[in-house]
């Protein structure tokens, strides 16, 4: 985990930029989002520099943001406005809050770069509400385009820590097989097809 995470610190000052080629696939996912979140309590793992947060909060009740990374949390902080989002440096395998805390749980962009990430699926489980909804919207690498697969080449020379190919339909797959029902799911034209999934738990 530590070549992941001083991959982030070290290009925290440069996320932002990165992600703006795919403003119009995230622009949508927020308007997926915002609907689910409305009133409730949130925690958002991968948070990053709090993009997806920012966007959200004033919809939300309140928003716990956390990444494992220091330097992203730094980022995340410089310009949060809202009493309602909270930033910090957490581990999502091993989160400080109690059983079922959380009325909504965003992990966005992180399964596929983690290392077991059916580990993190089950400690999601242990804090979400048994009526929560998880939001884990996912790049689907796997049926990438000629030009996704150059990108995705480049990526990985510069160290990007990218861990499980999916299709989108794999993915779902690797959702259900882990304890979760997708009640809707979409997928965004992006720079790699984005699986966007909404889940409830259902039995293992």
């Amino acid at each position: 985990m530590q070549g992941h995470k001083n991959f982030w610190d070290k290009n925290a000052g440069r996320y932002d930029r990165f992600m703006r080629k795919d403003r119009a696939a995230y622009d949508e996912m927020y308007e997926l989002i915002r609907p689910v979140v409305k009133a409730k309590t949130v925690l958002e793992l991968a948070t990053g520099t709090g993009l997806i947060a920012k966007h959200i909060v004033n919809a939300a009740a309140h928003i716990e943001a956390t990444d494992a990374s220091a330097e992203m949390i730094a980022e995340a902080k410089r310009d949060t406005r809202s009493a309602k989002l909270h930033f910090s440096v957490q581990d999502m395998f091993r989160l400080p809050y109690a059983n079922q805390s959380f009325n909504v749980v965003i992990v966005s962009n992180a399964l596929h770069i983690v290392p077991q990430p059916e580990k993190a699926l089950a400690e999601i489980r242990r804090v979400l509400k048994d009526d929560g909804v998880l939001i884990a919207p996912t790049f689907t690498h796997a049926g990438n385009s000629f030009s996704g697969k150059v990108r995705a080449f480049f990526m990985k020379l510069a160290g990007f820590p990218l861990r499980s190919k999916w299709t989108s339909e794999k993915y779902l797959r690797f959702l259900r097989q882990n304890g979760w029902a997708v009640r809707k799911s979409v997928v965004l034209k992006a720079s790699f097809p984005l699986t966007y999934a909404e889940c409830v738990k259902s039995e293992v």
